[in-house]
Order: structure tokens, then C-alpha cells, then sequence
């Protein structure tokens, strides 16, 4: 797959020719992301957010996996690195959101506490994660696991794909105008992707990867017929660009609470 371990020395190259074409005339950040991605939609003065996307950008997401254990026990297992840049964010407010149902409002929300935070409050530097597990986990998979497992199935077929990756036309409204009813910053433009460009980083949980893989082993959905600690690895390697992968997401929200991030669900 085209996505496996990023480079630092590839990932600083893009890192800087997006801060070379960044749009100062909108105070607009662009800072590449694993995956080609661009941060491109932090909000003006957003100084500290912009740093830390900036170090997120050029820090490696493991995805060369060949088989992963039930428990993570040691840091090389899991995205450490970049977990700990978001553990150590010095800007604020900070927030985690406890995202557990696929079909939910959960995009909607997280964009609406955006908004309210940046220009009710004036809080350009405010950082949203998604402590993302449960079915909505299925939202941070690439199209091939999605379709070489029969994804639809598991949503009784209410997401024929992962629509939620899906950048809608109100992305490519200019992000100036910010009251625009249709414009980026409404509910016509709730999408993962758009939303990682505002600078909202989603995190997945290894947990949740276990116990998906367990049940469609023990339903043999397995193509391949690989062991479990093999299709979890295929999962783990399969997780969308931008994602941190976590040892397991109860168990890190304590640790995000513990460093200064507000609870929502």
C-alpha cells in the first residue's frame, strides 16, 4: 500500500513546501500530512495549532504490521510519538470527544464546538480530538478494507461506503467568508477530512481493532485466511492518513484527561 511508514525526511520536505505556498492574505496554515493531506483550514492566529500540526505532519504512523498482540504493551506498537505531541499541547481549550456511533452527529458536533470556540470566544488555538471507537471506528478505514470485509453489512447497509471521507462541495467555498450558510464552516461541510484540515485530529483505538478483527475471524469473514494477530495487523496498516493510532481508547482518554482535556460526548 502506497501509505506504510512515512519517512521523516519525505515528510519535512512536504511539511515545508506547504509552508512555502501557505495563504497569508487569509491567515491560513498548510502543513502536509501523512497521506498528502494539507492542513489548510486552521483558523487565523492559530500559532499554537498550527505547531502542532506542523509536528504531527513530520512524525511517522506505523502501518508495516505483520502480526500485533491483544494487549500493546510496548510504545513502538502504537503511534507514541505523535500521541505524546498531542498529550503535551501547550494551546487551549482542548477537548476529546467520546465518538462511539457511526451514524451519529459526532462530525456535526465537533464542528460546531470549532466554530463556537474560534469566533464566539475567541479561542483560535483550540484543539478537538475524537477518541474514536465503537461502530464509528469503521469511519477511519481506507475503501479496501472496506470493501474486502463487507463493511456495509456491518452498518445493515445504511453506508454502502465511508462517506463520512467524502470532502462535500461547501469545502471549496472561500473560508473567509465564515457566516456563509453553505460555506465551510456549516453543516454542508461535515466531513473527516475537512475536518483534520481544521486541525481536529482523530484518533483510533487499538482495542476496538482486536475485538472488530475477533468477531469477523470467528465469523469467517477472513479472505486471506489470516490469524488474528495477522488481520489485526491489516487493520492497524489500513487506518486512514492523518489517524494516531492508540493503544486503546479508554485507557488513553485517561491519560488525555489527565492532561488537561475537557470531556464531551
Amino acid at each position: 500500500m502506497d501509505q506504510k511508514y512515512f519517512s521523516r525526511r519525505d515528510a519535512l520536505r512536504s511539511a515545508l513546501l506547504g509552508l512555502g505556498i501557505a495563504s497569508l492574505s487569509v491567515g491560513v496554515a498548510r502543513a502536509a500530512v501523512p497521506g498528502g493531506q494539507a492542513a489548510n483550514l486552521l483558523a487565523p492566529g492559530a500559532k499554537t495549532l498550527h505547531a502542532l500540526s506542523q509536528r504531527l505532519a513530520v512524525l511517522p504512523r506505523r502501518r508495516e504490521f505483520k502480526t500485533v498482540p491483544m494487549i500493546l504493551d510496548a510504545p513502538d506498537q502504537w503511534d507514541n510519538e505523535a500521541l505524546n505531541e498531542v498529550l503535551q499541547y501547550a494551546g487551549g481549550p482542548k477537548q476529546v470527544w467520546d465518538n462511539t456511533d457511526l451514524a451519529g452527529p459526532w462530525l456535526n458536533l465537533m464542528r460546531n464546538a470549532m466554530n463556537v470556540q474560534i469566533w464566539s470566544f475567541k479561542h483560535p488555538d483550540f484543539l478537538a480530538l475524537s477518541a474514536t471507537h465503537g461502530n464509528a471506528h469503521l469511519a477511519l478505514y481506507d475503501a479496501m478494507i472496506w470493501d474486502k470485509y463487507g463493511f456495509a453489512k456491518l452498518t445493515n447497509d445504511k453506508f454502502k461506503t465511508n462517506t463520512l471521507l467524502i470532502t462535500p462541495p461547501a469545502s471549496k467555498a472561500n473560508p473567509v467568508d465564515y457566516e456563509n450558510t453553505r460555506g465551510v464552516f456549516s453543516p454542508y461541510d461535515n466531513s473527516i477530512t475537512v475536518l483534520q484540515k481544521r486541525g481536529v485530529v482523530f484518533l483510533a483505538c487499538h482495542n476496538e481493532i482486536w475485538e472488530l478483527t475477533m468477531g469477523l475471524h470467528n465469523k469467517g469473514v477472513n479472505p486471506d485466511h489470516l490469524s488474528h494477530e495477522q488481520m489485526a495487523a491489516e487493520f492497524t496498516n489500513n487506518l486512514i492518513p492523518g489517524v494516531i493510532l492508540t493503544p486503546g481508547m479508554v485507557g488513553t482518554l485517561v491519560e488525555l484527561q489527565n492532561a488537561g482535556y475537557r470531556y464531551a460526548t
